[in-house]
């Protein structure tokens, strides 16, 4: 059963703080290294409205945990 993505609109997103963005962006790293995904410059950026933006390009915290999502849906899958 697949998850609803969230969107960069998503009020739960205020929710994350940068401490929180770092540890998923660290399993974000370990989960995607199975399927040959490497993030070596991942990292949390600025803050802009609430809502913590993660260095893929200044893509929103929501990218990041659809990220996390779609990749754990895959380990279930393919794993």
């Amino acid at each position: 059963m697949r998850r609803p993505l969230m969107l960069p609109t998503d009020p739960q997103i205020r929710h994350y703080t940068e401490d929180h963005i770092r540890t998923l962006l660290a399993e974000v790293q370990e989960r995607g290294r199975k399927f040959g995904l490497i993030f070596p410059s991942a990292t949390t950026g600025q803050t802009i409205d609430g809502r913590v933006l993660v260095c893929f390009n200044t893509a929103p915290a929501s990218t990041l945990l659809n990220l996390l999502v779609l990749l754990l849906d895959a380990e279930r899958e393919f794993l």
